[in-house]
């Protein structure tokens, strides 16, 4: 069992990238959670129940408790009757600080998880194991935790560190295609906002940059987490760096609230990150060149570059009333140039209209 280990400072903890990590979790865990720990919940999405039980029977050797939530697929989970049927579990069983909890699954699982342990006794410690690219690369790493409510998303949440991250490649093996595609829109991101090589790894042979069993997709899997485990560990809380995480966040999260979370957030987001290249563009600070190839790298992998022109005053209201607005105040991340981001305040809505006319259908 080799794997890498990527730290993260403060009091987030290692995230550790390799294969066969989840049948090796009974070596793996105590380091991460230490030796107080006597009971364990795992939370996990429906379709990986047989891992989750596989999970539970080589913790119980380890652990006084092992229990398992089974909670909704996707964002169907990150719902406040969710949480509460999770902490009903946790109060039944006595769980106390000094208990943890783990999560199996995609983003909505390590955003729902990591909410339930932040709030169960003011916080308790979580382990992620990211199942899926999106929350491999972003979702489970960086303490963001969340839930959803019909005016937006992860409107109620809290930043809780995990413990640490446990990142199996294997078993993104069984994966569907689009799924595994609209994971790349969070490791695009990366690259644009702070690590070229991605973008350049991608352009070289795009099929091999996102298969699951070659050197190339570990290299780039590998460098988005490096690259949000930079940003978390100098700021956890969004102060200031962090921010430069939104990019492409901005519109995504209004797309998928007009889209009432039925679209994939990768498919969000990329179309978000097409409009912060227009915004750049258009306010002269992004070239031609590194504006088109959003375009280019995004069309290699098969994401969506646009929505109906129709929808731009759906939108605005939603971003209006994103948590990443201050007051009803706008900000945005575009681009300086490659690897340079930055934020613009409140620019004029002619200019946003503008950016949203380039990428609307």
């Amino acid at each position: 069992m080799s794997h890498t280990t990527i730290e993260v400072s403060g009091e987030h903890g290692p995230v550790l990238v390799g294969s066969g990590l989840i049948a090796s979790l009974r070596e793996l865990l105590p380091p991460l959670l230490g030796s107080k720990v006597e009971k364990l919940l795992i939370v996990h999405a429906p379709t990986l129940a047989a891992i989750a039980d596989d999970v539970r029977e080589t913790l119980a050797a380890e652990y006084a408790q092992v229990l398992v939530a089974e909670i909704p697929d996707a964002e169907g989970a990150k719902r406040v009757e969710v949480a509460a049927f999770c902490w009903q579990i946790l109060g039944q069983a006595d769980f106390t600080r000094s208990d943890a909890i783990i999560t199996i699954g995609g983003g909505a699982t390590t955003d729902v998880g990591g909410f339930i342990a932040a709030t169960w006794l003011r916080g308790v410690k979580v382990v992620h194991v990211p199942t899926t690219v999106l929350a491999m690369v972003d979702a489970a790493v960086g303490g963001k935790t969340g839930i959803n409510t019909n005016e937006g998303k992860n409107l109620v949440g809290a930043f809780h560190p995990p413990a640490g991250v446990v990142v199996d490649l294997d078993v993104l093996a069984g994966l569907p295609r689009n799924e595994l595609l609209a994971g790349f829109a969070e490791v695009v991101k990366a690259g644009f906002i702070a690590e070229p090589e991605i973008l350049d790894l991608i352009e070289a042979d795009p099929d091999a940059a996102t298969d699951p069993g070659t050197p190339a997709f570990r290299r780039v899997v590998e460098l988005s987490i490096r690259v949000k485990a930079d940003v978390v560990g100098d700021d956890l809380t969004e102060q200031g760096r962090r921010e430069i995480l939104n990019y492409g966040h901005t519109l995504g999260h209004a797309i998928e609230l007009a889209e009432r979370y039925q679209w994939r957030h990768g498919a969000a987001v990329a179309i978000g990150m097409r409009f912060a290249a227009e915004l750049g563009r258009l306010s002269g600070r992004l070239s031609d060149e590194t504006a088109d190839r959003h375009t280019r790298i995004l069309g290699l992998l098969g994401l969506p570059m646009g929505y109906p022109a129709s929808r731009w005053p759906t939108l605005l209201a939603a971003m209006r009333r994103d948590k990443k607005a201050r007051g009803a105040m706008l900000r945005f991340v575009v681009l300086d140039g490659l690897a340079k981001p930055t934020v613009i305040q409140a620019p004029d809505e002619s200019l946003l209209f503008a950016a949203y006319q380039e990428i609307a259908t």
